[in-house]
């Protein structure tokens, strides 16, 4: 936005009569607490998702108060809070280092009205499905005060998430899926479900995908892409990266070596695995003087590591899953934040999440009997 946009803006805000949950006006002539901002961003963005507004915003140097007749009157007062664009980023980084997803401000806009120095911090809104956290606690408004976000609200929120990896591909067909991968799928389906396991040879194979639930209405969902697609067929999940890349570290830190792995992820998890070094390793067990020996990464640890990633991936933000091998140690790294807030929340409430970012996928990986 121009200056002016920006001021026209400013004047509009403070001439609102409405108390809105998505604005805020604060004085904070020359400090203001980090901890209170970032309850600030969380409960601002989260009021913006329920208003339907894309952005919020936070104003700094304007002091906000009533007059006689009840009416609201927003005087410029000014800020020399952070002054200069590093302190400014410095905020930015701050608050996002402690926010779901890393949100943090869309952009801090500064502007001067009759010599005096206002900032106005502009919020994106929660995204759909993800309410934002401040040090894994949700926040939102109540009238002018900060407050926990209501258990309604927050649901409203959850709610409205779709399920990305049940979306469907146009123009996919099963030609468009592995042969190799259906046939691994499908024993590995009926080694989870015994039951079933004559039945299972005598379906076709829309059949048993209809059952899989990676079949809906006769078309393709992006899950059955990742986990059964060809590699050629990957452009039906763009922009998504479906790739896991799997890195070897030198003892400096340098790459010795490094593969990418895309769809079908139920095949490409098997020779992840077969890459990485896992060497036997001796140790002296208590009260005998016969060592014992162990491989140094338990293969059922890596193989929950691995399809956790999958399973979890938010593949709306169009990253890829790394693997990275040192020469002491594996890092498994994948984008989204932590669903249900924190880990600390979901400890404390000692019960499995009541819902999953990528439902239709983690439900596919347990009929596949990978998790």
């Amino acid at each position: 936005m121009t200056k002016d946009q920006l001021i026209a803006l400013l004047n509009d805000l403070r001439a609102a009569e409405s108390e809105y949950e998505w604005l805020e006006f604060k004085e904070a002539k020359t400090s203001f607490d980090l901890e209170k901002l970032g309850q600030y961003v969380s409960a601002l963005s989260n009021e913006a998702n329920l208003a339907g507004r894309p952005v919020a915003w936070l104003l700094f140097g304007v002091h906000d108060t009533k007059t006689e007749t009840n009416s609201k009157r927003r005087i410029v007062v000014g800020t020399t809070f952070k002054v200069g664009v590093t302190a400014l980023n410095e905020v930015k980084r701050g608050v996002a280092d402690h926010t779901t997803q890393r949100l943090s401000f869309k952009d801090i806009h500064e502007l001067k009205v009759d010599g005096k120095r206002v900032l106005m911090f502009e919020i994106p809104a929660a995204p759909p499905g993800v309410p934002t956290a401040w040090k894994g606690h949700f926040y939102g408004r109540e009238g002018s005060s900060i407050a926990a976000l209501s258990l309604a609200e927050l649901d409203l929120i959850r709610r409205q998430s779709d399920d990305w990896s049940a979306e469907l591909c146009d123009g996919a067909s099963i030609d468009d899926l592995d042969p190799a991968a259906i046939k691994e799928a499908r024993q590995n389906f009926k080694i989870k479900n015994p039951k079933l396991a004559k039945e299972v040879d005598g379906w076709s194979t829309e059949t048993f995908l209809a059952k899989a639930k990676v079949l809906r209405a006769k078309k393709i969902t992006r899950t059955a892409i990742l986990l059964l697609g060809k590699p050629e067929a990957s452009h039906f999940l763009s922009p998504a990266d479906p790739r896991i890349t799997w890195v070897l570290k030198n003892a400096d830190g340098t790459n010795r070596d490094y593969q990418h792995y895309g769809p079908p992820l139920l095949l490409a998890t098997n020779e992840i695995a077969a890459r990485i070094r896992n060497t036997n390793y001796q140790f002296m067990r208590d009260s005998t003087l016969f060592p014992a020996q162990v491989l140094q990464f338990d293969p059922w640890v890596l193989r929950e590591l691995l399809h956790n990633c999958i399973a979890h991936q938010d593949y709306r933000l169009n990253g890829r899953i790394n693997v990275v091998e040192n020469e002491d140690a594996l890092t498994f790294t994948n984008l989204g934040s932590f669903m249900p807030g924190s880990v600390e929340t979901l400890i404390a409430a000692n019960v499995p999440p009541d819902r999953y970012r990528n439902r239709c996928l983690a439900e596919a990986m347990v009929a596949f009997n990978m998790a």
